[in-house]
């Protein structure tokens, strides 16, 4: 398993670093590699731009690795037509309280950003469905785990044995949303 290093047009975070967190570029470099196809996919989310580096892709079934995406909704939906063997994983997190304190924990975004970023939540949460998998992010080695057993033994929860935790989640993040 390899973790695929995306694109982005947004700047870094502190301690973030080019070719290993994010290859950082400007929008004019983006827009080039999605129109040489370069980007096996990509989108525009909370006003910057993402995508995954075809590159990447290729270097690791050279390898004969799993690539691993950490992409939204948009990003998955592309991939499903570009690569329609792949599994859609959707990772949740344990609960909407722990997403806050993970968002607000980072310290770079604003309450605006926050705010933006729950919408973003509310529409990716109605594309579960979608998805082959769900895995609750909860503990990170049993979130590994989880994924691992997927990918190898195509055992795992399926978005229906979640459907009430989202639904949970999207009435939880709409209640925070209007306070």
């Amino acid at each position: 398993f390899v973790f695929s290093v995306s694109a982005t047009t947004r700047p870094p975070r502190e301690g973030e670093v080019d070719g290993v967190d994010y290859h950082f570029v400007d929008a004019e470099r983006f827009d080039a590699l999605a129109e040489e196809g370069a980007l096996v996919e990509w989108a525009v989310v909370h006003d910057r731009r993402y995508g995954t580096p075809r590159s990447e892709l290729e270097r690791a079934a050279a390898r004969d690795e799993h690539v691993v995406l950490d992409i939204d909704v948009q990003g998955a939906r592309q991939i499903r037509q570009t690569v329609p063997d792949a599994i859609l994983i959707f990772v949740l997190p344990p609960d909407v309280g722990i997403m806050l304190a993970r968002l607000s924990g980072r310290g770079t975004e604003s309450r605006e950003e926050i705010s933006r970023r729950l919408r973003s939540a509310l529409d990716e949460l109605e594309a579960v469905p979608e998805f082959d998998f769900v895995v609750v992010n909860d503990d990170l080695d049993a979130c590994v785990a989880a994924i691992r057993e997927i990918v190898e033994r195509g055992n795992g929860a399926r978005p229906g044995e979640h459907e009430a935790a989202v639904g949970a989640y999207r009435a939880e993040i709409a209640r925070v949303l209007d306070t």
